[in-house]
């Protein structure tokens, strides 16, 4: 809750509301087995929309190395799939910065739609950028924009067009700052 009022959200009106419902999982407490069955029992008696696992890496680490844990993931998205329920799940990549970030597992097949963000260097911040990597449906967006989250707002910005290896971390410019959100100089 104190992250989304960061965010300008005000979260805790609508867990008052029972609208939403925030459940902090530790996953030394509770085996995946045991999570998919919660979701499924709380889907069962409430009128259930939208799930959101942030993240699943808790998820991936009660399971160390299990060989089951890609067919559990699989049967739980179906599972909502199936009741028109719309699941979003953050994973987070080892690495903030470079080439050689990894993913404690690969799930990307699971998804219907995947967005990458990135941490760059550019005219002495740390920027981020938003990206679509997979999407199965509709148009896709190809392009690589700025993303930035200020003052109670999230905004997507420009597309990055004066940089080169923006995905890798370590970009290249070939321009001017000032399509930046805040940059007004040259490099």
């Amino acid at each position: 809750m104190t992250r989304g009022k960061g965010l300008g959200l005000d979260i805790k009106k609508h867990v008052e509301s029972g609208k939403l419902f925030l459940r902090q999982v530790d996953a030394a407490e509770l085996s995946p087995g045991q999570f998919v069955h919660e979701i499924r029992g709380l889907i069962e008696k409430q009128e259930v929309k939208l799930v959101i696992i942030d993240s699943l890496n808790g998820f991936l680490n009660a399971m160390p190395g299990e060989k089951f844990l890609a067919m559990q993931l699989h049967e739980l998205l179906g599972y909502l799939a199936q009741k028109g329920i719309t699941t979003v799940m953050t994973l987070a990549q080892h690495g903030f910065v470079g080439m050689h970030i990894d993913s404690p597992m690969d799930v990307s097949y699971l998804a219907d739609t995947v967005l990458l963000f990135r941490y760059f260097e550019a005219g002495g911040e740390i920027k981020q950028a938003l990206s679509v990597i997979k999407k199965r449906s509709g148009e896709h967006e190809r392009t690589i924009r700025e993303l930035v989250m200020r003052n109670g707002a999230i905004r997507v910005g420009k597309v990055l067009v004066e940089f080169e290896g923006v995905l890798t971390g370590v970009p290249k410019y070939r321009g001017k700052l000032e399509g930046l959100d805040g940059a007004q100089n040259e490099c």
